[in-house]
């Protein structure tokens, strides 16, 4: 090819819609790369509650950025290119090892990284500053994972159900509660999942980020705003078990179902976003200002420029070649990842395990189906056992998952407990030098529970591939770092808990789980494989 041959291909390549048509291959690309994790997405938006707000948080994030896009100029030198590929590339390091581990939220969020470094490979970092804003605003479309949405659930309905029995209490009306359960003596109200107050949580957090933007005051009051959804939820939730608690009170459980109690429900988001506006008004005229409230949250008259402003020249850059090799690499490499499957090791089934255990004799006793499907686990067991000379006996019980892949986990009982009215009075770590387990000196967490004028003694950890964790969030880690370097993620919760008798020392109950465990310990190997028994 000559030198005037290559002249007119360059020229070909610098034409605005040649450059445009790239970019949207590009675009198309990174879709097409990330697409498990975004359907993944997408069918949480769909079926969960909480996040059915999810669709609208692209649509608004690409609107901010169109109404800006006079304030737009594409880049032509690779330098000024040279931070959003570093960003791009940190996405996609991060979207494969997700892909490793099989964790959709770490590609979720690897997603919005990637897409944020090709804006800035597009637009350079003034550009980035520009659109720093509306892109931050799409972790708001990103689901928490289900860990840490159960723990926050749990949290939320205990906090609610005590500030709404306080509602109710200060009605003159006698009503006990025992953890999210509402005694009011000829009813019984639970506050479930759905009533914790998530579904308002996370759109009102949403709305309160664009509201703080949007807010002409001082950054200290725009935090306040975004952080008051928090409060502003837990308290309208409250209030609305409260009213609930009332009405069931006089007229009966009807108005705890049905309509009724979907229509209190959207009537507290409603007044949620009033007292959000209220708030920034309220900002309004501390700083001086008296901005009425139609005018608290407004889109700048600049950022649209002038009308008569031509829409900024798309220039070439031959960046985007580059981009679209990182691309295709990792799409092709993605493949490949999700093509892998769990090693799943060999074990005994629980169905098998012992009832008799030295002076130990016990019989079984299973979960509910609505348990179990709440769970997902693979096995499990329970069995309460006892001595014939012991008055006392020792539940035990252990849930076993063969793959804690795409939201299926072990639940915390620091999670659980609370839920069904116990309370944690003391909790801490005990390490039993004696006792070891695949290799490791036994160290679990130490509980105890105390329900009314009953007590218990609660042991528990979770034995993970070789490793006996008691550290909720360490044991996250370690799914991630097993998941990417020995293609395993199986697991078990061990539970053990004990009745502490009124007039019974807290020691004595600790010294006959210590007896319980030196039974167990040799028997659980079989059951809750370890680093050998991956074949």
């Amino acid at each position: 090819m000559n030198l005037h041959s290559q002249v007119n291909t360059l020229n070909q390549l610098k034409k605005p819609t040649v450059v445009l048509s790239l970019w949207i291959f590009a675009l198309l690309l990174l879709g097409f790369t990330f697409k498990s994790s975004l359907n993944e997405m997408m069918a949480v938006w769909m079926n969960v509650e909480e996040y059915s707000h999810g669709f609208f948080i692209p649509v608004i994030s690409v609107y901010f950025l169109w109404i800006r896009r006079r304030e737009l100029k594409f880049v032509e030198q690779f330098r000024d290119s040279l931070p959003g590929f570093i960003i791009v590339i940190l996405g996609l390091i991060l979207f494969v090892l997700g892909g490793l581990a099989t964790l959709k939220t770490i590609e979720q969020y690897a997603f919005i990284i990637t897409l944020t470094g090709m804006f800035a490979i597009a637009f350079g970092l003034q550009g980035l500053r520009i659109g720093a804003i509306p892109l931050l605003f799409l972790i708001f479309m990103v689901p928490f994972p289900p860990f840490i949405l159960n723990n926050l659930s749990a949290k939320l309905q205990l906090i609610s159900s005590w500030l709404g029995v306080e509602f109710i209490r200060s009605c003159d009306i006698m009503v006990y509660l025992e953890g999210n359960v509402i005694d009011l003596g000829s009813y019984k109200l639970q506050v479930v999942d759905a009533c914790s107050g998530l579904r308002y949580l996370f759109p009102l957090a949403s709305l309160s980020f664009l509201c703080a933007y949007l807010f002409k005051g001082p950054f200290w009051q725009k935090t306040l705003i975004f952080l008051s959804s928090a409060p502003l939820t837990i308290f309208m939730n409250s209030f609305r078990i409260g009213v609930i608690g009332i009405l069931v009170n006089y007229w009966g459980k009807e108005m705890a179902e049905g309509f009724l109690h979907d229509f209190e429900g959207w009537f507290v988001f409603l007044l949620c976003m009033a007292l959000l506006f209220m708030e920034m008004w309220l900002f309004s005229r501390l700083t001086g200002k008296k901005v009425p409230l139609s005018e608290l949250v407004i889109i700048p008259s600049e950022w649209s420029g002038n009308p008569k402003q031509a829409t900024p020249e798309v220039k070439f850059n031959k960046s985007i070649f580059l981009l679209i090799l990182l691309l295709c690499t990792t799409s092709i490499s993605s493949g490949y990842i999700q093509g892998r499957e769990d090693i799943i090791p060999a074990r005994k089934a629980f169905l098998n395990f012992p009832l008799q255990m030295g002076k130990w004799q016990g019989h079984n006793d299973y979960l509910s189906q609505d348990y179990l499907q709440a769970l997902k686990l693979t096995d499990y067991v329970i069995i309460n056992y006892a001595q014939p000379e012991s008055g006392s006996g020792v539940n035990f019980y252990s849930a076993y998952y063969q793959s804690q892949r795409k939201g299926v986990s072990v639940h915390s009982p620091k999670a659980c407990i609370p839920g069904d009215g116990w309370q944690i009075t003391q909790i801490g770590q005990r390490k039993f030098p004696d006792l070891t387990l695949d290799g490791n000196v036994l160290e679990l967490n130490r509980a105890v529970i105390q329900k009314g004028d009953s007590r218990q003694l609660v042991y528990y950890w979770f034995q993970q591939r070789g490793r006996t964790i008691t550290n909720e969030y360490l044991l996250k880690w370690y799914l991630f770092y097993d998941a990417v370097t020995q293609n395993r993620t199986d697991g078990a919760l061990m539970r053990l808990v004990t009745s502490v008798g009124s007039a019974e020392d807290l020691e004595a109950a600790d010294q006959r789980l210590h007896s319980f465990l030196k039974v167990l310990m040799p028997d659980l190997p079989a059951y809750i494989p370890g680093k050998s028994n991956a074949g």
